[in-house]
């Protein structure tokens, strides 16, 4: 049996999860939350996670029941990511590789979301639509690569809702995209917004832009309810990554769709994505928060396919990079 444990600290998360041949052993994660109105700079994140990631990591190997002999390989997030937060969880990783003796291996942090999200529901060759607040991409599987088949042109949709959070100063606590969400069930009065889907790519700076312009005027004059514009933002928003899906599907022949990252744990972008299934005769596959949002345990997944195929990281080769596409790399482990 194969013991892989995933280190992952690329944004305001960080988590340490232990996999055995399939099974989730273990997966706690600490959050670095800020004020309402503030974002997270890579400095304090990087902080944050110096402050817990041992305790993160003694957590983990308890509650595994696990001692560091019955780990096979350390996994870790080598990108794409925040460079501090990045730096801070690769150091420890190759630190500890060392200490124990254990092969490393660098993964794709998109290639996590993606091989958790096909473990946790068995999904067999979905097309995955991965969203979150630093990526949004509609990716299929062919040949050896993650194909990326569309994406955001400018921002993430997750880096879009946190924007807007602390534009009308939404708590960040759990998450800004849990509290907008909450308020848009609330919200009964569509405001128009800008919809911009470019062939099989989407843009969302200037619906943010036209957002924060807009929203203190109509909050302040009384034309409608920061629920409303909560509600008017998400359906916008996640009716352009269901139409970019959609084609995606129609362009592989698919008949699944699997939603990863941590704005896949949207109950209403779930809803909206299985309407559209539903027509089409196809399947939604999606997970929870505690495997949607960023994880360890989904870098220990990935980790143990590559280690299984052959793959390790040497150690100077053990960098970490800001900018990783999802399809630089070479998919072995699938047919």
């Amino acid at each position: 049996m194969t013991v892989v444990i995933g280190f992952e600290g690329s944004a305001n998360k960080i988590g340490i999860g232990i996999i055995r041949d399939g099974e989730v052993l273990s997966n706690p994660r600490r959050t670095y939350i800020t004020p309402p109105g503030h974002g997270f700079m890579p400095s304090d994140t990087a902080r944050h996670h110096r402050a817990v990631i041992l305790t993160v990591l003694k957590e983990a190997l308890e509650q595994a029941g696990l001692k560091p002999a019955d780990i096979d390989c350390v996994a870790y997030t080598k990108g794409p990511g925040m460079g501090a937060p990045l730096v801070t969880v690769a150091l420890v990783a190759r630190t500890v590789a060392q200490l124990w003796g254990k092969p490393l291996l660098g993964v794709n942090h998109c290639i996590g979301h993606v091989e958790m999200g096909r473990l946790i529901t068995q999904a067999n060759n979905p097309t995955v639509l991965y969203v979150s607040g630093g990526n949004t991409q509609v990716i299929a599987y062919s040949e050896r690569r993650y194909r990326i088949f569309g994406e955001t042109i400018d921002i993430a949709v997750g880096n879009c809702l946190d924007r807007f959070a602390r534009v009308i100063k939404i708590s960040n606590d759990p998450s800004p995209g849990y509290n907008i969400e909450q308020m848009a069930k609330k919200g009964s009065q569509y405001v128009e917004l800008p919809y911009t889907v470019k062939g099989m790519d989407v843009s969302f700076s200037g619906i943010l832009s036209y957002i924060e312009e807009v929203a203190h005027k109509m909050l302040s004059s009384g034309q409608c309810a920061a629920e409303d514009l909560c509600f008017s933002l998400q359906e916008t928003l996640f009716s352009m990554l269901v139409e970019i899906t959609e084609r995606a599907m129609a362009h592989c022949g698919s008949q699944e769709v699997l939603i990863v990252g941590g704005v896949g744990c949207n109950l209403r972008l779930q809803e909206m994505m299985g309407v559209m299934c539903k027509e089409r005769g196809a399947k939604l596959f999606a997970t929870d928060e505690r495997f949607c949002i960023d994880n360890g345990a989904m870098i220990a997944q990935a980790g143990w396919e590559m280690f299984r195929s052959g793959q390790v990281t040497e150690l100077e080769d053990s960098w970490i990079t800001q900018r990783y596409r999802t399809d630089e790399v070479e998919v072995t482990w699938r047919d």
